[in-house]
């Protein structure tokens, strides 16, 4: 089976997103890519590196699959005016049976999960959310 790094790095991008919207919650902020996947060096013709355009691409499917809401991308630099969606709130505040919220367990696994955990959380997530 392959080892799927741009999945693992999809997984820890949307949670990093999820999780500064979440820290700015109910306030819109701009949230730039490079917060998110870390600095870029764009090449001599100035395109970006693949790793900060999967990380702009996260920001699309998050919008687009309903946890995220913003008014437009920022050239590739960043999203404006983002928000939890009402879904994407909802999803984070729910507590598991731990009495933890999903915002506890994912800022964890954010910054001390090995990617399998992030993986396991992100998709149970993913899961609950489409049960809302």
């Amino acid at each position: 089976m392959l080892d799927d790094l741009h999945i693992h790095d999809f997984y820890r991008n949307a949670g990093r997103i999820l999780l500064a919207l979440f820290n700015q919650f109910p306030t819109p902020a701009t949230v730039y890519v490079e917060d998110i996947s870390g600095p870029d060096t764009p090449d001599e013709y100035g395109l970006h590196s693949p790793r900060h355009l999967a990380c702009l691409g996260a920001m699309t499917w998050l919008k687009q699959s309903g946890y995220i809401h913003f008014s437009q991308l920022v050239r590739q630099e960043a999203i404006e005016e983002a928000v939890l969606t009402h879904k994407g709130f909802l999803l984070l505040i729910n507590k598991v049976e731990s009495g933890e919220s999903n915002a506890q367990l994912l800022d964890e696994a954010v910054r001390h999960g090995s990617s399998m955990e992030m993986q396991a959380l992100m998709e149970r997530l993913m899961r609950a959310f489409s049960a809302l």
